[in-house]
């Protein structure tokens, strides 16, 4: 099965800020970004937060398209809003770690299927 993403996502293992709103209660939690692209994000994180919530993710902004639970934590998907894309120059700033690591390609992602599947 190809890739179905347009965009190329880079596997990432640092921690960073994860801001958002809950209820009255404002939330400000360090979280583990675990792969970014232009148009969004993955970051695990300890408590779930609910879908469509706003959130900021360092100097980036969008909010929550899914929430999950997987192995020992939950998965958020977040959505970069239009006016805040992230780029390998933004990433490598000091304020964002810049311990990137190598892009997950088309080739990467068979292997990991091709294992799975065996």
């Amino acid at each position: 099965m190809p890739e179905r993403r347009a965009e190329t996502r880079y596997l990432c293992s640092d921690l960073v800020r994860l801001l958002w709103s809950e209820g009255p209660r404002e939330r400000d939690e360090t979280v583990v970004l675990e792969n970014i692209s232009a148009s969004g994000a993955c970051v695990q994180v300890e408590v779930p937060v609910d879908e469509n919530t706003r959130v900021r993710l360092q100097e980036f902004h969008g909010y929550v398209r899914s929430c999950y639970w997987r192995d020992d934590g939950y998965f958020l998907g977040i959505a970069f809003a239009a006016d805040s894309q992230w780029s390998k120059a933004k990433f490598r700033t000091p304020d964002f770690g810049g311990s990137m690591m190598s892009p997950l390609g088309r080739r990467a992602s068979d292997r990991c299927r091709e294992k799975s599947s065996r």
